[in-house]
């Protein structure tokens, strides 16, 4: 019977799993979407939520904890200062999961676990595409002019 299980171990000792917990907490708050299996995913979100809810009260108590739990200062600098001041007026909830489908080796479900508020940086990559686009029809239009003067001098 499988009563009172509160979490799942992922078939590794103690201290492997509390460095993975530790790992991809960290990823997620380096780059705010991580993906991963769905049964890793549930188990940093857990962790990952508590960290926030810490966060979002800024003291030397809380400051410890959560350095305690993520190497990371600057990390934890950035969970302080700007995720946790983002999440400040949300009761809970701040991760969500995205199902991405089976990986082809070995089936199991990969998901994209991020930051509720997380937003695809597409209109900052479309408005660099656009720069450049720019400035490359600048230089020919530079090249097209300077080829044009040194005609009319012949």
């Amino acid at each position: 019977m499988k009563h009172r299980r509160g979490f799942n171990p992922l078939q590794r000792m103690a201290s492997h799993r509390k460095a993975l917990h530790r790992n991809m907490v960290t990823s997620l708050f380096r780059y705010e979407r991580i993906e991963t299996t769905k049964a890793k995913a549930l188990a940093v979100k857990r962790s990952a939520e508590k960290l926030i809810t810490r966060a979002k009260v800024d003291s030397v108590h809380n400051r410890r904890i959560v350095s305690s739990r993520l190497y990371d200062e600057g990390i934890v600098v950035k969970l302080f200062t700007n995720i946790a001041q983002r999440m400040k007026e949300r009761p809970g909830g701040y991760t969500r999961m995205i199902k991405l489908g089976e990986r082809p080796g070995d089936a199991s479900e990969i998901v994209i676990l991020e930051l509720v508020d997380y937003k695809l940086k597409t209109e900052e990559a479309s408005d660099k595409k656009a720069k450049k686009e720019a400035k490359k029809a600048a230089e020919k239009e530079k090249e097209s002019a300077a080829a044009s003067a040194k005609e009319e001098k012949k």
